[in-house]
């Protein structure tokens, strides 16, 4: 290829190609086609009759349902806020019940309601739906904090390209100093989002806060670290790690009952889901689980410092390059700033 602008084009049209590819295959992957895969629910009895009923719901279940029995309705309540299953079946020939608590995920009690309607019709009654634990009435999905999610992961990668860009010449422990700082003001404005413009937060709105810092300067710390390492490809690698992987994977739209196993295991220890499930723990269930997600957090903003403790070992050690080599540099880092995107 001769013309040295022309190839300039084409090398960073690659980018957003892949961002294209990437983000087809992990939302549609994610959230297209939704189904029930080992759905824990719960059927409310004691004795023979009871297990006989939940043996045969899961026999036409299959693969969809995990259910089990137990033996009061309290016992059940108490599973559901303790989110260990997604919904608390009462037979009954007069007035079935099914106990829910959407808060926990709104699509996984549409599921299970999906479920039990049809075999309380099948006895000829209709079925009576308790929410014991819903989401406030400013949020009547549950899925602001989702959007909350966005925000702060929007915030916090777009920001690594400025500091990548504005803050090339500076030392990285300077630039690290600045992630940190920019964490607090983009969780601040997570927390005036979630609290006084949009009430997601009717409570407990510092320590939402305290969350959307650890989820941020996480990314931020990880961000400035790898870009020593990966220059203009720092945005794709931002996008990758806290786009298509954490929104499709942090519960915040689809918990992973609802989904394949890939995403379903990324649950299980990814930052978004951990501010997500954590924050549905403050917020609305007491507290119940939130330790196991804000150490996810922890552990993912102590990963951030590695990376940059890493990074800043090997500009110490690199040798100096030339004026016009970090003019280049330079250059690649501002046009990664203007191929940031959000989702």
């Amino acid at each position: 290829m001769r013309s040295p602008a022309l190839r300039h084009v084409l090398t960073h049209l690659v980018t957003p190609l892949l961002m294209c590819i990437g983000m087809g295959l992990a939302y549609m992957g994610a959230f297209v086609t939704p189904e029930p895969h080992h759905l824990p629910v719960a059927v409310v009895g004691a004795g023979p009759e009871a297990k006989v009923f939940a043996q045969t719901v899961k026999d036409k279940a299959g693969e969809a349902l995990d259910v089990r029995t137990v033996a009061t309705r309290a016992e059940g309540v108490d599973l559901l806020k303790s989110r260990d299953i997604t919904g608390a079946y009462l037979p009954s020939a007069r007035t079935p019940e099914l106990v829910i608590a959407s808060a926990a995920s709104d699509m996984d009690a549409l599921a299970v309601e999906k479920v039990f309607t049809p075999v309380a019709a099948g006895q000829g009654v209709p079925l009576k739906v308790t929410d014991v634990a819903a989401p406030v009435d400013d949020d009547p999905t549950g899925q602001g904090l989702f959007f909350l999610l966005i925000a702060l992961s929007i915030g916090s990668y777009a920001s690594v390209a400025a500091l990548g860009a504005a803050g090339a010449t500076l030392p990285l422990k300077v630039r690290a100093l600045l992630a940190v700082g920019v964490s607090a003001v983009v969780s601040g404005i997570g927390a005036l989002l979630a609290g006084p413009v949009f009430h997601l937060a009717h409570h407990d709105l510092a320590g939402l806060w305290g969350m959307a810092w650890l989820y941020s300067a996480g990314i931020l710390l990880i961000g400035v670290g790898l870009h020593t390492f990966l220059r203009r490809w720092t945005t794709l690698a931002m996008m990758v790690l806290f786009v298509m992987l954490n929104f499709t994977s942090s519960g915040g739209l689809y918990r992973p009952e609802l989904q394949n196993g890939f995403f379903g295991t990324l649950h299980a220890f990814w930052n978004g889901a951990g501010f997500v499930e954590g924050a549905r723990s403050l917020l609305y269930f007491g507290g119940d689980g939130l330790a196991r997600d804000i150490w996810t957090l922890v552990i993912w903003l102590l990963l951030g410092l590695a990376i940059t403790a890493v990074a800043a070992a090997y500009e110490r050690n690199k040798a100096p390059e030339p004026v016009v080599q970090e003019a280049r540099e330079v250059e690649e880092t501002e046009e990664e700033i203007e191929e940031t995107v959000g989702v």
